[in-house]
């Protein structure tokens, strides 16, 4: 049951129609996974094409003279790496270096940028910023997997044509839509904002189309299996976006970024511990929070753990000291249980071709 304080999102009414179980997340009461269930909506997404509403996720727009220079001082990335029309991860860090927010920029226009931080830290990507929270005024679809541009061009052509990590505004039925190549499975697609006024007639157009509702448990598998960071388990405020194997997005050929010195000392003395997958030989979903040892002695926990839908046997990730190599066993201490596995290389699951 949802707790007081969750929001709703504006196609609430809809998702529940189309038989969506409903739970609260973030802040908000989103979509688990639909009647088809969690596995099927995951291998739906490699094999064919799903549909995530993730519109929990905020939007920052920062809109004006001197927003460049702003989200260039601040953020982690160097926007001096891409032009208008693009999109970029980049981290937002507090100034002991740790990891406050992972964050997708759109680059609209020319001095107009919209700032995609997670739902639970909107508020506080907005207050680093200067910009406006314009998260209620929209909706944002993940249309994802090999056949989501080809399904999704027939509800618009243009909605197939936005290349990767390249960020278009359309006129659709009189309003304005920004579509970007972007996503959180590691399979190809497109993430549509769109006005709360025709968000429904796209997602049932793309539900029309063949494109499958998924929840947020086909979301997680599918971003476990391609080894992507979720925050609040490989990104915190504990962790560093060097120990998470994302130094490409630390900006170091521009002049600042908050946080800057921290990570300088730290990249100087060489990072503690390394984000590492492992995976069982066996059906047994791996957890977050388990133990993982070498030859007995700790090394580190898991971050996130679970079971793959495509390879059929547990896998997770954890921070781990030491750097095992692919194929070191481990055994992972998990609810009174040990359980056997081995260090295996990143990601698990590859994009399909």
């Amino acid at each position: 049951m949802a707790g007081v304080s969750d929001r709703r999102p504006f196609l609430y009414d809809l998702h529940v129609e189309l038989g969506a179980k409903m739970v609260p997340f973030g802040g908000w009461e989103m979509p688990l996974a639909y009647d088809t269930g969690t596995v099927a909506e995951h291998l739906a997404c490699r094999r064919d094409s799903v549909v995530f509403d993730v519109s929990h996720l905020g939007t920052v727009r920062c809109d004006g003279p001197g927003m460049f220079g702003a989200l260039q001082s601040t953020l982690t990335n160097d926007l001096n790496r891409i032009e208008p029309g693009r999109a970029q991860y980049t981290h937002l860090l507090n100034d002991d270096g740790f990891v406050v927010d992972d964050i997708i920029v759109w680059w609209v226009g020319e001095s107009e940028f919209d700032v995609m931080p997670n739902a639970s830290n909107t508020e506080g990507v907005r207050a680093a910023l200067p910009g406006v929270d314009v998260t209620d005024q929209r909706c944002v679809l993940a249309v994802q997997g090999p056949r989501a541009k080809e399904r999704a061009a027939q509800v618009d052509p243009r909605f197939g044509a936005v290349g990767r990590f390249r960020v278009h505004t359309y006129d659709y039925q009189g309003v304005e839509v920004r579509v970007a190549g972007t996503g959180y499975t590691g399979e190809d697609g497109i993430e549509i904002a769109a006005p709360n006024e025709v968000a429904g007639t796209i997602l049932r157009l793309l539900v029309r189309e063949g494109v499958t509702p998924a929840g947020l448990g086909a979301r997680d598998t599918l971003r476990l299996e391609a080894a992507l960071p979720l925050y609040g388990h490989e990104l915190t405020t504990s962790s560093t976006t060097l120990e998470a194997r994302l130094g490409w997005v630390l900006g170091f050929d521009k002049p600042t970024f908050r946080g800057r010195a921290a990570v300088e000392a730290e990249r100087a003395r060489g990072v503690r511990r390394r984000l590492t997958g492992v995976a069982t030989s066996t059906r047994q979903p791996l957890r977050d929070g388990g133990e993982v040892c070498v030859d007995g002695a700790p090394v580190g926990t898991l971050t996130s753990g679970n079971f793959s839908p495509v390879l059929g046997h547990g896998i997770g990730l954890g921070l781990l000291s030491g750097e095992p190599a692919a194929a070191t066993p481990v055994t992972i201490e998990l609810r009174g249980r040990s359980v056997p596995a081995e260090i295996v290389d990143l990601p698990f699951v590859a994009k399909a071709r």
